[in-house]
């Protein structure tokens, strides 16, 4: 009898784990790319998969089905429930503390708040057991900012672009600008000018300088260039923001990009320097050897997987790191590493032109992901996969994100 039962017992963990084996596709990365990026490499090869492996066919409709579900639809409710949910949505409002330079929630905007975030008060979890009443208390709350245009000071005339851009100058002087791959606009500029091109949140653009070196804008990113270099030195200046770029060599003369902090001197090499206002400036070498130099008299060297990080007292803290993590974004994704939430959504607020408030739930930015985001220019896709990578769900309504894991 005994072993009967250790049968039987070992029976239902093994059904139970077998129900659960499309919870590893959710955290394989081809599997998510597959569903964000359908493709025809990526469908062959799933297929292939399916034919080799035919026990998992019900696992990958499983792993379908639940990846559909993680950015929720609206949830039909009764008259009644609804009337209870807005109750319950107007108590954890009442208690939000709103700090004096935002604007208090009148009645109205509260009642449609929480008719934008009913549909995550009865949610199935991960099994599909018994629906239960959850009231939605604690999430992140995003707000979708104002677009801004890319700029271009050039000459004393300030040109404004939508779209992102691709700017090339030719070693005559000439602007040629790109978009969407297209030859787009040609503009004539006194060679001697200092130009700025400013690349808001939630834009990004690549410049090419006329000696053939590349540099690669990230959002938020605002960098003096010469129309042509002249004397015995190249010079950009990084006034603020992230740029990756790839220094043409030059053996007799030397290139410096110089920032609010600090100088690089390079020669020939590949390279990331960051200098957001709101987190510490940093140097990540890719490629070849830079110095650098800041304010204060302080030298560093570095060599190729060097990350120089700027501290307040005008020294560099100096380490290895892996460089995939740190120009990913050139290329078009994020990747991440036991990273925390709150770090996350400040890398997606910056390429969406975002802004997070955590005041109604503080511990879910310490919520970590570990995973691969695609900056795709569908933001539910980035989300999609947030939510997947973290364990949460979320909702987009108009220009607001919802994220909790109150599920």
């Amino acid at each position: 009898m005994l072993l009967l039962r250790e049968v039987i017992v070992r029976r239902k963990m093994c059904a139970k784990t077998d129900r659960l084996g499309f919870l590893r596709y959710l955290k394989d990365e081809k599997f998510i790319e597959w569903k964000l990026l359908s493709s025809d490499e990526l469908s062959a090869y799933w297929e292939e998969y399916l034919k080799n492996n035919p026990d998992e066919a019900q696992h990958l409709a499983l792993a379908d089905e639940h990846f559909k579900k993680v950015r929720l639809s609206s949830y039909n409710l009764s008259p009644e429930e609804r009337r209870a949910r807005i109750a319950l949505m107007k108590q954890a409002l009442n208690k939000l503390q709103i700090k004096r330079r935002v604007l208090r929630l009148s009645y109205a905007v509260a009642v449609s708040i929480s008719l934008l975030v009913l549909s995550v008060l009865y949610i199935k979890n991960i099994r599909e057991e018994a629906k239960e009443s959850v009231p939605f208390t604690n999430f992140i709350v995003g707000n979708e900012l104002q677009s801004e245009n890319i700029q271009l000071v050039a000459d004393d005339q300030t040109y404004s672009f939508q779209e992102n851009i691709d700017i090339e100058i030719s070693d005559d002087g000439a602007v040629n600008i790109e978009r969407a791959g297209q030859n787009w606009k040609r503009l004539i500029i006194d060679k001697k000018a200092m130009n700025r091109l400013i690349v808001p949140y939630g834009k990004r653009s690549t410049l090419s300088l006329s000696d053939g070196s590349k540099i690669w804008f990230n959002s938020g990113s605002v960098v003096e260039f010469p129309t042509l270099f002249s004397g015995d030195s190249r010079e950009i200046r990084l006034a603020s923001g992230e740029i990756y770029i790839e220094v043409e060599p030059y053996k007799r003369n030397s290139f410096y990009v110089r920032t609010a902090n600090f100088h690089i001197k390079v020669y020939g090499t590949k390279f990331n320097v960051s200098a957001y206002a709101n987190a510490s400036p940093s140097v990540v070498l890719v490629e070849g050897s830079v110095g650098l130099l800041s304010n204060y008299g302080e030298e560093v060297n570095l060599l190729s997987n060097d990350q120089a990080i700027y501290l307040p007292d005008g020294t560099f803290n100096t380490r290895q790191v892996d460089v995939s993590h740190h120009i990913s974004w050139k290329d078009g994704y994020l990747l991440f590493e036991e990273t925390p939430m709150s770090e996350v959504l400040r890398q997606i607020e910056k390429n969406y032109n975002l802004s997070f408030n955590y005041e109604k739930d503080v511990s879910l930015k310490e919520l970590t992901c570990t995973g691969t985001i695609i900056l795709s220019e569908n933001l539910d896709n980035v989300m999609t996969t947030i939510a997947l990578l973290t364990s949460t769900k979320y909702i987009k309504e108009d220009n607001r994100i919802y994220i909790t894991n109150n599920f």
